[in-house]
C-alpha cells in the first residue's frame, strides 16, 4: 500500500462525470479520493490510526459544539464537496449553515454536494506537504460561502488560519482556537485533539 498520495492524470477523452466519479470513489471506498480542477485524481492512503484519532477529535468537538448551537450540520472526513473550480475535495472535518444546506436538492445532499463548506478543517498527516495543504486553504478561501478555515500543524504545534480576503495568520502552539463570529462559542481544544502536551517538549 501507498504512503504518500498519487495524483493520477486522466485524459481529456477519458474524464468522468460527476456521477461516474462518485461510483468510482463508491467502489473504492477504502481510498479518499479527491480531484482537482484540473480534472487529475487525487488518491490518498488509508488513514493511520493516530491520525484517524486526531481527526474524530476534531469532528467530535466540532459535532458537539453544532449539536448544542443548533444553526448548522457537520460532516466527517469521507464527504465530498464539489467546488465551483469543478473540484471535489474532502476536508478533515466541515460545518454549513443550515439555510445552505436546506437549500439543496435531496438528491444533491446525497451526492457531493455542489458548495464549499462554511467552515473547513484540514490535519496535517505525516505524509501531507504542508505547501500543498495550503494551497487548497486557498483554494477554498476562492469558494462563495467560505467563512473560516484551520490548517492543523501537529508536528510543528502550529495552526493557520483562512479568512476569505485576508492574510493567512499563523498561530504559534496555541492552546485553543476560537471559531470566532463563524462559529459563536466553539472552542477547539488542541491537547483533547491533536495531543500535545504543553508540559513537554514533544507530542505525546
Amino acid at each position: 500500500m501507498f504512503s504518500s498520495p498519487l495524483v493520477l492524470q486522466i485524459p481529456s477523452s477519458m474524464q468522468m462525470t460527476d456521477e461516474q466519479f462518485f461510483e468510482f470513489c463508491q467502489v473504492n471506498r477504502d481510498l479518499r479520493i479527491e480531484r482537482n480542477k484540473f480534472g487529475e485524481l487525487v488518491i490518498m492512503p488509508p488513514t493511520g490510526s493516530e491520525t484517524g484519532n486526531r481527526e474524530v477529535n476534531i469532528s467530535g468537538q466540532l459535532w458537539v459544539w453544532s449539536e448544542q448551537d443548533g444553526t448548522g450540520i457537520t460532516f466527517s472526513s469521507s464527504t465530498g464537496f464539489k467546488l465551483s473550480t469543478g473540484a471535489e475535495r474532502s476536508p478533515d472535518a466541515s460545518w454549513i449553515k443550515l439555510e445552505r444546506w436546506n437549500a439543496l436538492s435531496a438528491e444533491q445532499q446525497k451526492r457531493f454536494v455542489p458548495i464549499c463548506p462554511d467552515f473547513v478543517v484540514e490535519l496535517k498527516s505525516p505524509s501531507d506537504n504542508l505547501q500543498t495543504l495550503k494551497e487548497k486553504m486557498e483554494e477554498y478561501m476562492n469558494e462563495p460561502g467560505i467563512q473560516l478555515g484551520w490548517l492543523i500543524d501537529r508536528k510543528q504545534r502550529k495552526v493557520y488560519i483562512y479568512r476569505p480576503g485576508l492574510p493567512e495568520e499563523c498561530l504559534d502552539n496555541p492552546g485553543t482556537v476560537s471559531g470566532e463570529l463563524v462559529l459563536p462559542g466553539f472552542i477547539l481544544k488542541l491537547r483533547e485533539m491533536v495531543g500535545w502536551d504543553f508540559s513537554r517538549s514533544i507530542f505525546i
